[in-house]
């Protein structure tokens, strides 16, 4: 009877270890768009350090990114249970978070001018201040993307037990970290790759690493310019999913925009809208923020 009983046992751990892989492996689709999203932006955001503090740059992110998740799971299986309703108007706030982010990157040089410009040209990267500022910001975006990585997932095994539904975001969560900033700590290091090639015996080595030092750069002012335009689409994307009326006005004007043209560009369209909507979105809150501080600065004078 006992190893009936174990038999029994094991069975259902294996049929819902399946089940938690089967759903994990659905949330993992939905997230694809986000995880692309995370990658640019905290691929931007750790790079900039210098060159021998870049991987411990990044291993300080990845451990806020795990706390980080260690804190949302948990916080959206409670709000899921007890204030649903809270759950859309928190990431709404989040994606606000990011086009104000985006803004400020993209009107830096028209909202503080040459004084901008001085700063980032007397940045001295071997700061430990300036280090410790590029760590935090990436943790705060992290933390932005994460929490709508872990209600997208939620959102796959809603109708799930409490086990099944703990099960599949931490298995999303762990899995995510480690894919992103293993990424991340491959891209920061393509120059050093390159250099380390140079140094080989053989012709071919040599090339690959010059080309690797070539590529390098592009690559991360390709990954400055698309984790700024990320920021957009990601928080322009969650604004438009979290209002009906920037839902429907998006539908409605993708739909008109087809019959104009009299073809399907519905994969295009949304995505440009969330992204233009979300730099509009950025604007308001980028000159309410400026208000504010003229407002307080001029209380502080009187």
């Amino acid at each position: 009877m006992a190893g009936a009983s174990l038999l029994t046992l094991i069975d259902d751990i294996a049929t819902l270890l399946d089940d938690i892989a089967v759903m994990s492996k659905v949330a993992a689709k939905k997230t694809a768009g986000v995880l692309g999203d995370d990658l640019a932006l905290n691929a931007q955001q750790v790079s900039g350090v210098k060159a021998d503090r870049e991987l411990p740059v990044v291993w300080a992110v990845a451990k806020g990114s795990f706390v980080n998740k260690l804190i949302l799971v948990p916080l959206a299986l409670l709000i899921s249970a007890f204030a649903p309703f809270l759950i859309t108007p928190l990431l709404m706030l989040g994606g606000l978070f990011l086009c104000y982010e985006g803004c400020e990157k993209v009107l830096a040089p028209w909202l503080h001018g040459k004084h901008t410009e001085q700063k980032e040209q007397q940045i001295d990267i071997h700061d430990k201040h300036y280090e410790q500022q590029k760590i935090k910001g990436a943790i705060r975006t992290d933390f932005i993307l994460s929490a709508e990585i872990i209600v997208i997932s939620l959102g796959t095994v809603a109708s799930e037990s409490f086990t099944s539904q703990l099960s599949v975001l931490s298995v999303i969560a762990i899995l995510m970290t480690i894919g992103v900033y293993g990424l991340v700590a491959l891209i920061v290091k393509i120059d050093d790759a390159g250099l380390l090639l140079i140094e080989q015996p053989h012709a071919w080595q040599q090339t690959i690493g010059r080309g690797l030092l070539s590529f390098a750069p592009y690559l991360m002012k390709l990954l400055a310019i698309v984790g700024t335009l990320a920021m957009f689409l990601v928080g322009g994307g969650i604004l438009v999913h979290g209002s009906d009326f920037l839902h429907h006005l998006v539908d409605d004007l993708t739909l008109a925009i087809n019959q104009l043209l009299n073809t399907d560009l519905s994969f295009l369209l949304p995505t440009l809208f969330n992204a233009i909507i979300g730099f509009v979105a950025g604007t308001i809150v980028v000159a309410a923020a400026l208000l504010f501080s003229k407002a307080k600065k001029q209380l502080r004078s009187a």
